[in-house]
């Protein structure tokens, strides 16, 4: 065995495993994308630990070509939705086709941005286009690898720890996001990916009344051109 490889630590965790699966399905299934936030504090040791666990996502050469920025500081938050809101309104009154905007319309979204002040805290992801501390005794090589793909499988992870742990998130994207290095203060070789709202909803929050596409609808077996599952309304959430 070469001496940088070491035992794999096998999972021997107690129970069914399709029932541990089915759990995790039913905690994920109630993840909603959320833009009423409380004020009630989430503790910095919480959004660490959801960070932390980004940070254990596979990545192109094992460069981990993130930074993730928490933001708790009502000035900044206050900065980015200036900022936000400004390119918003360029999107909706300028840039955005109308088949864009009427893709949007049911979701009730507008320029309009409050979330970014209200939750308590800003997980703001940065992609990096180059490695700014390799490790020597594998490569001295500064170069990224699949670093758009590495990234959403990051952020996904974080976005299920986050759930885990009982808070809600929203991905929220404006376009263009350079503003986010300048507010933030980050080297030009971190690129903005998005902002992650996170925090606790309110008591009165409502989300719009959507469903996911069923299990027959998003997975076939080997060959199959069409889903080869039968329906039976499993998989639906809102």
């Amino acid at each position: 065995m070469p001496s940088d490889f070491k035992p794999y630590q096998r999972l021997n965790l107690p129970g069914d495993p399709l029932e541990r699966a089915r759990t995790f399905t039913d905690l994920m299934s109630r993840r909603r994308s959320v833009r009423d936030f409380s004020r009630r504090e989430v503790p910095e040791e919480l959004i660490q630990e959801v960070i932390q666990a980004a940070g254990t996502a596979p990545s192109g050469a094992n460069k981990q070509p993130w930074r993730f920025v928490a933001v708790n500081d009502p000035g900044i938050k206050q900065e980015i939705r200036k900022a936000a809101e400004a390119e918003e309104r360029e999107f909706y009154e300028k840039r955005a086709n109308p088949k864009w905007i009427n893709d949007l319309r049911h979701l009730g979204t507008d320029a309009n941005k409050p979330f970014l002040e209200e939750a308590p805290w800003l997980i703001v992801a940065f992609r990096l286009t180059r490695d700014d501390a390799p490790d020597p005794e594998i490569s001295s090589s500064d170069q990224i690898y699949y670093g758009a793909e590495s990234m959403g499988i990051a952020v996904g992870m974080l976005l299920c720890a986050a759930q885990n742990a009982g808070l809600a998130t929203l991905t929220h994207t404006p376009s263009p996001m350079k503003f986010l290095g300048k507010v933030l203060q980050r080297p030009n070789y971190e690129r903005p990916y998005l902002i992650i709202p996170i925090g606790y909803p309110t008591e009165d929050c409502t989300v719009p009344d959507l469903s996911k596409k069923q299990l027959s609808e998003i997975m076939v077996f080997n060959r199959e051109t069409t889903g080869g599952l039968k329906s039976d309304g499993a998989g639906e959430s809102q």
